[in-house]
């Protein structure tokens, strides 16, 4: 049990999977959603600091090198570009934004690209922070409710 919650918690720390990964993890392979949640919850958010503080710094640095380049490139258009949009869209409610942005599970809308953008969006942390989170519970939640509608009804088949 200890290995697969583990996996739920090492699934929502990697970009792009996140915690839309980890939740159908768990629901898949029936553990308790309640812990499972929470764990999700932690691995997404683990990262957090560490992107909005350092990201945009070693992507800087790494978007001139021979192998890591490119991908340090599309890294850098990708949270630049959903920055400015986040910003045009939004005005005042920026915060707001960024919750709904992280929270609503699309590919490339989670806590990664939500937090890179608000770093170089020059953003406060601890707003930035708290929406992000709130963003990642939302994403939860949907994803949990998702989930086991169609885990669900893929049993009722079985």
């Amino acid at each position: 049990m200890f290995g697969k919650y583990l996996i739920v918690f090492l699934v929502s720390m990697v970009p792009l999977i996140e915690l839309r990964g980890a939740i159908p993890y768990a629901i898949g392979f029936s553990l308790p959603l309640l812990p499972s949640y929470i764990i999700a919850i932690i691995g997404n958010m683990l990262p957090v600091p560490f992107i909005f503080f350092f990201a945009r710094k070693v992507l800087e640095w790494g978007k001139d090198k021979p192998v890591i380049g490119r991908f340090f490139t599309f890294c850098l258009k990708k949270g630049e570009a959903g920055g400015k949009k986040l910003q045009a869209k939004a005005g005042r409610g920026l915060y707001i934004a960024l919750l709904l942005f992280v929270g609503i599970p699309l590919p490339g809308t989670g806590a990664w690209t939500g937090t890179l953008a608000a770093s170089i969006l020059d953003m406060d942390f601890k707003k930035s922070v708290v929406a992000v989170m709130a963003g990642v519970v939302l994403a939860g939640i949907i994803m949990g409710l998702v989930s086991a509608g169609l885990f669900g009804a893929i049993s009722f088949l079985k």
